[in-house]
Formats: C-alpha cells, structure tokens, sequence
C-alpha cells in the first residue's frame, strides 16, 4: 500500500511540474508580449492548483519515503524517521525539492511581475534536481555526473514537450477569435522548439536506458515497462511528426475537419504523456537488473 501510494505521488509530483514549466514557457518566452497577460490569467488556477500539488506531494514523498525506509505506516509519522530520511543521499537532494517547490509556490500567490520566468526558472531547478534521486544516482565519478546530467536533460526535454501540451490546446481555441495570429505565431514557436524536445527526449532516453541498465537485458520488470514507455513516446512522435507535417500545412485552408483533427490528435498525445508518466512512476519500485 505505501509503495502504491508513493508510485501515486511521483506522478501527482511530475505532472503537477510539468504543468507549471509548460504554463511558464508560454507565458514567460514563447508568447509574444499581446498575449503573455491573458495567458497569466487564464493560466493562473491551473498554476495555482498545480504548484500547491507539488509542494504537498514533495513533503508527503518524504514522509512515505520514511515508511518504505522503516517498518510501514507507523514510521511515516514519525519526525525521527523524517530526520534519517532528509541523512540519506535522496532526502538530502528532497529537501532541496521540497524547499523550492515551496517558494515556487509563494510566487504562484503573491505574482510578482516577473512570476513566469521565476517559475520558469525554478521548476527547471526541481527537475535538474529529480536526476540526483532514483536510479540516475546510481554511479559515483565521472560516469555519474554524465548519468546525472543527461538524466536532468531528459527530464527537462520532456517536460518542455508534455507540459506545453496543455497551453497548445488553449492555443488552439485563440486561433479561431480575435487573437488568431498571435496564437498562430505561438504555436508555431513551440512547434519549432518541439523538434528539439522531441530529438532530446529520444537521444537523452536512450542513453539513460544504456547508463541504468548496463545494456538493454529485457528478463526483468524494469526492462518490460522501459519497453512499454519506449512504444508510447513512439506513438507520441508519429503523432507530433504527422501533426507538424501533415496536418498544420492543411490549416491555412481553414478546415473544419483539419482543426477538429489537429485537436483530438494533441488530446491523444498529452493521453499518451499521461501513461509515459505511469511507467516513469513505477521505475523506482523495480530494480532494473
């Protein structure tokens, strides 16, 4: 039951993350100026909801880390427990996650002018911080530090990718009112950067897989939910790719069956995203060799 519940907050932890990086991308750099205002506020409960999701699902992994670490349920009430927990290489790196995740969410209520990009900046720190936690903190040396690095890389690619999912779908409504062009033009920046993402997510992926693994054996959990995850980010790119090359060409017809497409196919991939993020919940759980 506590593995469960810690497999649940992982991905309440990632996706409220990519969330906020994806809602701050928009808002704070790929937006031009007309519109980063409306995005501020129409983003802003999504935001809200999403930054308060990740601070208390940081603290509540470390309590339950305490369980998993001693005998159940009782040790996760237990500040003693916590106190050995924040000792370790994990709660040492968690504390830190904790600690930003809690002055993210200050900023998120109090909204300074600069909000987006402090949000920006800070939700990119949690995620290069998520790589010294798991499985990528296996290795010690130099060998670690690149495991590490490319681990952070992949973690960013992907949420670049994922998180500005949800924003592209409020642009896709903009682009049929008064905001057309500018929905147009942001769309088409985070389809240029997309290409990056997309490109980063696979290569730092696989060398992820070849780093953890020792290679790619394929008789124990771990490698069958790696495989798993590999199939469902290969759907994501055959719909990003058929999306950017096929479809939003045919848009400056003005189509309705084209947008109506274009929308049910970027539904599908956050879908997708949302079971990729499954299996990335589950690996702690499992050794992967």
């Amino acid at each position: 039951m506590l593995t469960t519940l810690y497999v649940g907050l992982r991905f309440v932890h990632f996706a409220a993350l990519m969330a906020v990086l994806g809602c701050a991308l928009y808002g704070g750099w790929w937006a031009p100026a007309s519109l980063r205002r409306l995005f501020s506020q129409r983003f802003a409960p999504l935001i809200h909801l999403s930054l308060l999701a990740c601070a208390a699902s940081a603290l509540l992994m470390l309590m339950v880390q305490g369980g998993l670490m001693g005998d159940g349920w009782r040790d996760v009430w237990q500040p003693e427990v916590w106190l050995a927990v924040a000792a370790t290489q994990f709660g040492g790196v968690w504390l830190w996650q904790i600690i930003l995740a809690g002055v993210a969410l200050t900023i998120g209520w109090v909204k300074p002018r600069q909000m987006m990009r402090l949000l920006l900046l800070l939700t990119a720190a949690q995620f290069i911080l998520l790589a010294g936690t798991g499985h990528s903190a296996m290795r010690d040396g130099a060998i670690g530090a690149l495991q590490r690095g490319n681990h952070g890389l992949h973690l960013l690619f992907a949420a670049a990718w994922l998180g500005g999912l949800l924003p592209f779908l409020y642009c896709l409504r903009l682009a049929k009112g008064r905001w057309r062009q500018a929905a147009i033009y942001t769309m088409m920046r985070f389809s240029r950067y997309g290409h990056l993402a997309v490109a980063g997510v696979v290569l730092t992926g696989v060398i992820n897989a070849l780093l953890i693994q020792n290679g790619w054996p394929l008789d124990t959990p771990y490698s069958r939910m790696l495989l798993v995850k590999c199939a469902l980010v290969a759907m994501m790119v055959v719909i990003a790719l058929v999306n950017r090359y096929v479809v939003v060409p045919r848009m400056v017809l003005a189509e309705p069956a084209t947008q109506r497409f274009f929308l049910r196919t970027t539904q599908v991939e956050l879908v997708l995203g949302a079971l990729v993020l499954a299996c990335v919940s589950l690996f702690p759980t499992w050794e992967p060799f």
